[in-house]
């Protein structure tokens, strides 16, 4: 599981399973944001009927298993955070990018752990596998 995370240092690629800095990457996958009707929207990721957006409030995360019909809090310990992605093969792989750390969760949103890496302020992140 790899990801590309945009800080203010440029691209790094992070291997998720090892935990660990691959270097440089060179831009962060293009993906669509879903558009989603909530106060103080910071950030939002979809893989099918699963939508995730992170929010300015506590907990962070309001995710959606319905497409936006109904949703549920999420990330009770997580910090403030700057965006989210969501894997397309699994919807219920997603990483949360906070400030200068970022946090799995392979099971919908229910559990985060921190990944080891600190890494220069975070702007975004997308899964590349």
């Amino acid at each position: 599981m790899i990801a590309a995370v945009e800080t203010v240092d440029g691209v790094l690629l992070v291997d998720v399973e090892e935990e660990a800095v691959l270097g440089a990457g060179t831009e962060l996958p293009a993906t669509e944001s879903p558009k989603v009707e909530l106060p103080r929207v910071v950030a939002t990721a979809r893989s099918g009927a699963t939508i995730v957006a992170v929010v300015e409030r506590r907990p962070p995360l309001a995710i959606s298993n319905d497409a936006g019909a109904t949703w549920r809090e999420a990330g009770g310990g997580l910090p403030a955070g700057f965006d989210v992605a969501v894997a397309d093969d699994d919807p219920d792989r997603m990483l949360f990018a906070a400030r200068n750390r970022l946090y799995l969760s392979t099971d919908g949103g229910t559990f985060w752990r921190s990944l080891e890496p600190e890494l220069p302020d975070v702007a975004g992140v997308a899964w590349i596998d």
